[in-house]
């Protein structure tokens, strides 16, 4: 994570990259020290395969990683920014399908004076996340820990993620604090059609 900007450094194609830490389970404050996660937006396809393929910063993660998991991403949706800037665009022309999973990335830069009354209300926020059917995977990420941090979530389908976002009770109520309360300085939410690639 340290040495990635050097590895990254005028790779072809990469319009846009993060590398993120992850938290413990539930979106705790507590980093977990055994997952990372590499965000990247890419040109084109070929640009992302060659990269994926033959890179000395994706080798390097191959021999020290159990596991990695390549998510394939493709924007349907997004509002906001990540560091003042938009790296995500819809494809007007893409077609969902009811069986297609759908990645959902939220991501907040919370203000300084904001963090305590924010992070209280977290638990209450997502506690009928866990649970859900509809819920395949989720896991905290960011840049700076209290501060800067995201969500990457994998959703059976978008039937799935418009039930959670638009009628849960305690999704609507954070929504609401959101405004009331102005806890963030930048945030972005983004989903995608997402295929899931591994080796």
């Amino acid at each position: 994570m340290g040495g990635g900007p050097r590895l990254l450094k005028s790779t072809k194609g990469l319009l846009f990259f993060k590398l993120l830490g992850t938290g413990k389970k539930g979106f705790s404050v507590l980093p977990d020290w055994s997952e990372y996660a590499f965000l990247a937006v890419w040109e084109s396809e070929d640009d992302a395969g060659l990269f994926f393929k033959d890179s000395s910063f994706i080798n390097e993660y191959k021999q020290r990683c159990a596991k990695i998991i390549n998510y394939d991403l493709r924007c349907i949706k997004v509002n906001g920014t990540w560091d003042g800037k938009t790296p995500f665009a819809a494809m007007k022309h893409l077609t969902v399908s009811e069986h297609d999973q759908i990645g959902v990335i939220t991501r907040a830069s919370v203000k300084w004076h904001k963090h305590f009354r924010f992070w209280n209300y977290v638990p209450t926020s997502h506690q009928d996340l866990w649970d859900n059917p509809g819920l395949l995977f989720t896991k905290g990420i960011g840049d700076i820990p209290l501060l800067e941090m995201a969500t990457f979530s994998l959703w059976k389908n978008q039937e799935a993620i418009m039930q959670f976002a638009y009628k849960n009770e305690h999704h609507k109520k954070a929504i609401a604090l959101t405004k009331k309360y102005n806890w963030y300085s930048e945030e972005l939410f983004a989903r995608f059609v997402v295929k899931e690639l591994r080796f």
